[in-house]
């Protein structure tokens, strides 16, 4: 009998310490993997240009770069535009330079230990640099903060709702956006005391009486689908929007947003 308890005994400190050890690993990984960080060029490809301005928010001087809305006739509304967790501000420059033509101002913001910027990814870290983020566009004159719209992709997605959860923002579109990081990571065999960011989305969404824009790929294997409609059901005022795409190739649907910033009284 004491030989059989002294390997029960052996066996279940194995289990322990293996438990310990992919319990430990998963706390260290999961912030590598949500928050990948490509590489980014030394210098801002803003600095060469004369239709962006760049800010730097906070302690650890995160990069944002601001573009003013053009022929605007008083205050304007603006966007503020985060991107997904394999992006980088540098990717979207281009794509939104001719926004501003609709008279309305965007704001880029990077996240923290992205790109160029100092500090370290967290939920908690982005919710503080995107309240700046907003503080610092609010009280720029040309800038109308009744109508200040909170737009993201994937990761910004939660990015935009942490700010409508800090802040009064206009209203959100979200693309690609899950409900939270724990029901995906369910997928993955990680339960929800040991997600470290959780982003919960989905609470905010629930909470947020602003009209809301909800877009989805028919096919996104990372982000499914079902995400996406129960973002647009959670929230009180949302339409929803599925496209024939998966996660990271569906286009911008420039035409339609702009439509729908018009339809809500968004734009000038």
């Amino acid at each position: 009998m004491a030989r059989q308890a002294a390997m029960l005994t052996g066996i279940l400190g194995v289990v322990l310490v293996a438990l310990g050890a992919w319990v430990a690993a998963t706390w260290v990984l999961q912030r590598a993997a949500l928050f990948p960080r490509p590489p980014a060029a030394p210098v801002s490809p803003a600095v060469s240009r004369s239709d962006v301005e760049i800010i730097t928010l906070g302690q650890d001087e995160v990069e944002a770069w601001y573009l003013p809305a053009r022929n605007a006739e008083g205050p304007a509304p603006a966007l503020v535009f985060t991107h997904g967790n394999g992006e980088l501000i540098d990717y979207w420059l281009d794509p939104f330079a001719g926004v501003p033509e609709w008279g309305v101002g965007v704001l880029l913001v990077e996240y923290p230990g992205y790109g160029r910027s100092g500090g370290q990814p967290s939920e908690r870290t982005i919710r503080r640099v995107m309240v700046e983020a907003y503080d610092q566009l609010a009280a720029r004159p040309e800038v109308d903060a009744r109508r200040i719209v909170a737009w993201g992709r994937s990761l910004g997605g939660a990015a935009a709702c942490s700010l409508a959860d800090q802040r009064d923002v206009a209203a959100l579109i979200l693309e690609s956006t899950f409900t939270g990081v724990r029901p995906l990571a369910r997928r993955f065999g990680l339960v929800g005391p040991l997600v470290r960011d959780p982003f919960d989305n989905l609470r905010i969404l629930e909470e947020f009486g602003g009209p809301v824009l909800v877009l989805h790929g028919e096919h996104d294997s990372i982000v499914p689908v079902a995400h996406g409609r129960t973002l647009a059901q959670a929230a009180p005022a949302a339409e929803l929007v599925v496209m024939p795409c998966g996660h990271n190739d569906c286009p911008t649907q420039w035409p339609m947003i702009r439509s729908w910033l018009e339809r809500e009284a968004l734009l000038p």
